[in-house]
């Protein structure tokens, strides 16, 4: 099985998931930035990163997606909110919803550090936004962003593969067992 991890990461926070994700996968393996990633059908298993951008997948991670057509795929990103919140499950919920052409194996989310421009803009450009406006909530929220994707977070994405790895095989033990 030939697999692939592509990536699309702003601050980094994506491409330490990726890396922990891309360790986990068995050889033949490859680890591609979005940008510089093949076509995907010479791949038989993709791992997909993206970084949530305005409740979504990033545009150059979408943009992949679009390319990928019945393949066997692995979703995983960062975010900034908390990736167990309404907004959190909301993300990759869309983010499915984009990739509903293949088979999604599996799925992994995790808070990582907001770019430290886009919290500049927020808080000059959405001070009296009600969902986006800089309270102490959120601003306790991004202070704990910034201690993430951490050991625990990518052991996690590592360990989430894994399993989703396992089920794979199962699903294809069973498929062999019902044709012999």
């Amino acid at each position: 099985m030939k697999s692939m991890v592509v990536c699309s990461s702003r601050t980094g926070n994506t491409l330490k998931v990726a890396q922990a994700v891309y360790e986990v996968l068995p050889l033949p393996r490859a680890l591609y930035p979005v940008d510089d990633a093949p076509d995907p059908d010479a791949c038989d298993f993709i791992a997909l990163g993206f970084w949530v951008d305005k409740g979504t997948a990033d545009e150059k991670a979408r943009r992949y997606l679009e390319k990928l057509k019945g393949k066997p795929i692995f979703l995983f990103g960062t975010l900034g909110a908390y990736p167990g919140s309404e907004h959190g499950k909301k993300c990759m919920e869309n983010v499915k919803a984009l990739a509903a052409d293949n088979q999604i194996l599996g799925t992994f989310l995790c808070q990582g550090r907001v770019d430290p421009e886009m919290i500049k803009w927020m808080e000059e450009n959405l001070q009296d936004d009600p969902h986006h406006g800089m309270t102490p909530e959120r601003r306790a929220r991004l202070r704990e962003a910034e201690r993430h994707p951490n050991a625990d977070d990518l052991a996690a994405a590592g360990n989430r593969l894994k399993e989703t790895l396992n089920k794979m095989k199962k699903k294809r033990q069973g498929s062999h067992a019902q044709n012999d």
